[in-house]
């Protein structure tokens, strides 16, 4: 199994949770799950560009420039440098932190790597 296929439906989960917060007005509630999505799929460039498409919309809908601006910039980063390996892991990829710094793996993400991890076993 590669990596895509075993962490899709575990990205798919955060995305679902993203649109239903949302649906309740909760915006960072909502934001917290593409971030989520962000550390869980970035070692997919389909899954990464996922996040940040995810996100660029959030930004739009939310009238965020610097989210907007902050999310075009990740979004070629991702389709370009994630194959290559270019990835900060645990960054959660908002334009709120520098695209290129790594961050600590929150306890419950490194539960869903770490059964990806098996499931690609």
């Amino acid at each position: 199994m590669t990596f895509y296929q075993a962490a899709t439906p575990y990205v798919e989960e955060k995305l679902k949770a993203y649109s239903q917060a949302v649906a309740q007005g909760n915006y960072h509630e909502g934001f917290r799950h593409l971030e989520d999505a962000h550390v869980i799929g970035q070692h997919s460039t389909t899954l990464h560009c996922l996040a940040h498409y995810h996100m660029l919309i959030h930004g739009i809908k939310r009238r965020d420039l610097k989210e907007v601006a902050g999310q075009v910039f990740r979004l070629i980063g991702a389709a370009t440098k994630t194959a290559i390996g270019f990835i900060p892991n645990g960054n959660t990829g908002g334009a709120n932190i520098s695209p290129f710094k790594p961050l600590p793996i929150s306890q419950s993400n490194q539960v869903i790597l770490d059964k990806i991890k098996h499931a690609q076993s």
